[in-house]
C-alpha cells in the first residue's frame, strides 16, 4: 500500500494523522529526499530512516495531532555525534530538513430532507472538502443528486423511512441540518439529535412559530430547556432577505460553514 492508499484509508476512517517527509537530504542520510511515513497517535506507516531522525519527527508530529496543529512545520535535524540527540545518536555525517504535513479528519456534515432547498444545500456542500451525509425517506428526492457537478466532498447517500437511524450512525462532531417536508419527521430527528449529545450543531429550518411548538414538545420530552435551545431555529444568517430556495440555501450555507471552522 502506498502512502497515498494509506491517507486515503485514513480519511475514510476519519483517523488525523502526519505525512512526514524528508523534503531534502545534504551528505550522507538513512533516506533519500522525498522518503515517506504517515504517523497517528497510536500507529505508523511507513518509514524515514529510523533512530533519532524518526523518532524527533514522530514525537513532533504526535504533539501537532494533540495539539490540534493544522500548518505543516519544518524541522532541520544534523546526523552527526556532536547533535543534540535524544533517541540515541546518528552518525551518518549529513543534515536533513523533515516536513511535517497535518493531515486533519474533514468536518462532517449531514442533511436531513432534500428537497428544493436541501438539494441546493447539498450543492453548495458538495463543493468543500467536507464528509457530507444526505438523507431523505423518498428515494426519487434522492436520484435529483445524480445531476449535481461532481463533488469535491466525500457524498453518502442514506435512503432512510426513519432517519434517526441514519443520525445516530454519523460521526462525532457532525454538523446536522434538519429540513425534511414532514414537521413530524423533523421532531423525530431533533429529539435524535439531542439524545447524542456530542454533534457539532443542530438547525432546524422553519419559523420562530415552529419553534416554539418544537420546543414545547421537545421539553415534554423531558429534554432540559437549555439543551432543546442548542438547536437552532430559524437557520441561516439573518440578514440575508429572500425566501427563494437558492438563496435560503446560501444563508444556510455560510452559517454552517463558519460553525466548521
Amino acid at each position: 500500500m502506498t502512502w497515498m492508499d494509506t491517507a486515503a484509508e485514513l480519511r475514510k476512517a476519519r483517523v488525523p494523522a502526519v505525512l512526514v517527509t524528508l523534503a531534502t537530504v545534504r551528505g550522507h542520510a538513512p533516506r533519500e529526499a522525498g522518503a515517506k511515513m504517515i504517523a497517528t497517535a497510536d500507529a505508523l506507516f511507513g518509514t524515514i530512516g529510523g533512530g533519532n531522525l524518526e523518532m524527533t519527527a514522530i514525537t513532533r508530529a504526535r504533539e501537532m495531532l494533540t495539539e490540534g496543529r493544522s500548518a505543516p512545520e519544518m524541522l532541520d535535524l544534523r546526523l552527526n555525534d556532536k547533535a543534540p540527540a535524544k533517541y540515541g545518536r546518528q552518525c551518518c555525517g549529513g543534515e536533513v530538513t523533515v516536513l511535517l504535513e497535518p493531515l486533519p479528519v474533514p468536518a462532517s456534515a449531514a442533511i436531513f430532507g432534500i428537497g428544493n432547498i436541501g438539494l441546493e444545500l447539498t450543492r453548495i456542500l458538495a463543493r468543500h472538502d467536507i464528509d457530507l451525509v444526505v438523507s431523505d425517506s423518498r428515494p426519487e428526492q434522492l436520484e435529483a443528486l445524480d445531476a449535481l457537478e461532481t463533488p469535491v466532498a466525500r457524498i453518502s447517500r442514506e435512503f432512510a423511512v426513519v432517519g434517526e437511524e441514519v443520525l445516530t450512525g454519523l460521526p462525532a462532531g457532525s454538523h446536522v441540518v434538519i429540513m425534511t417536508h414532514d414537521h413530524a419527521e423533523d421532531l423525530h430527528l431533533c429529539a435524535a439529535a439531542l439524545s447524542r449529545g456530542d454533534l457539532g450543531s443542530v438547525g432546524l429550518i422553519g419559523s420562530n412559530a415552529k419553534w416554539q411548538r418544537f420546543r414545547k414538545n421537545l421539553t415534554a420530552e423531558g429534554f432540559a430547556p437549555e439543551l432543546v435551545d442548542t438547536i437552532r431555529c430559524p437557520i441561516g444568517l439573518p440578514d440575508l432577505p429572500g425566501k427563494a430556495p437558492a438563496t435560503i440555501a446560501v444563508s444556510v450555507a455560510a452559517d454552517l460553514l463558519g460553525r466548521m471552522g
